[in-house]
């Protein structure tokens, strides 16, 4: 069934190039801008234009550089995706520090952004080894859960949400015999920092994401979808192996407000914006609206 569902999405995505909505109603669904990074580096407002014709309504942004999110101030951010009705949602600040905390804070609200959302361990806690292309993290994980509380502190002052978003480290068992996911949940308040959960991550792990939302209940306030092929690669929703549908049921015991489709990287040959038609398709599939 998932390869006839796979065959049918991609016959839709080549006659969706020109779709645009009929109406607010019919959209759904967020994406983030990292899996379009490159289109958004060159043509911002073309590419904000194809997520709304793609059928899309949140947007997570994942670029900010001096000041300003894809070149633009935060107003003006906020005011080119007001023009296209679409919901400036989250934003992955992956440079906070402690010093320069405020400023992004304020820069965030400024685009109308309610989740400051924390992608990687920030300020050193994070490692990425160039030549194996690994991911890792600290195992000081009390420093780590230090920071993000007063990160958190300082978002819910300003009137934003904190989410902390993983990979696939945060689920695996460190030197210390520690799962940093589940030290991070037992330890962090609730009422400063939550979850973004990445269930492509979670399952590539192997960690099953329904049991961590039945035993970490309501934590996990926004979900970044995307699918996985045979050969573990990033896919389209609807194109792999996860069975979004049983995870979709703990939607409510997750705690789940948002989702977010993403894909890191394509493969073969299929372009980043193919690839959200594509998933937008998938997430009608199986109930995503």
């Amino acid at each position: 069934m998932k390869k006839v569902f796979s065959i049918l999405t991609l016959v839709l995505s080549m006659t969706m190039i020109t779709f645009t909505p009929t109406s607010a109603q019919e959209r759904f669904g967020g994406v983030t801008l990292y899996t379009l990074r490159n289109q958004m580096g060159s043509q911002p407002q073309e590419t904000l234009k194809a997520v709304s014709e793609a059928g899309y309504k949140y947007i997570e942004v994942a670029d900010y550089r001096d000041g300003k999110f894809y070149g633009m101030s935060p107003s003006e951010l906020k005011s080119s995706l007001e023009a296209l009705d679409l919901v400036p949602l989250s934003a992955h600040m992956g440079a906070v520090t402690l010093e320069n905390a405020d400023q992004l804070i304020a820069d965030v609200k400024a685009a109308g952004i309610k989740y400051f959302v924390i992608p990687v361990p920030p300020m050193g806690y994070f490692q990425f080894d160039r030549e194996s292309r690994s991911l890792s993290m600290s195992d000081d994980l009390e420093g780590l859960a230090k920071i993000l509380t007063e990160l958190g502190t300082k978002c819910k002052a300003a009137g934003l949400e904190m989410l902390y978003h993983n990979h696939n480290f945060e689920f695996e068992e460190n030197e210390n015999g520690i799962v940093p996911i589940e030290y991070l949940l037992e330890v962090l308040d609730p009422d400063i920092v939550n979850f973004q959960i990445d269930l492509y991550w979670a399952v590539r792990a192997g960690a099953d994401p329904v049991a961590y939302f039945e035993k970490y209940p309501n934590r996990w306030k926004i979900w970044h979808i995307k699918d996985m092929d045979d050969q573990e690669r990033f896919a389209p929703v609807g194109t792999g192996s996860i069975d979004f549908a049983k995870i979709l049921e703990y939607k409510k015991k997750a705690g789940m407000e948002y989702y977010i489709v993403e894909q890191d990287q394509t493969f073969d040959g299929m372009e980043p914006l193919e690839a959200i038609r594509i998933s937008h398709a998938g997430l009608k599939e199986f109930g995503f609206k």
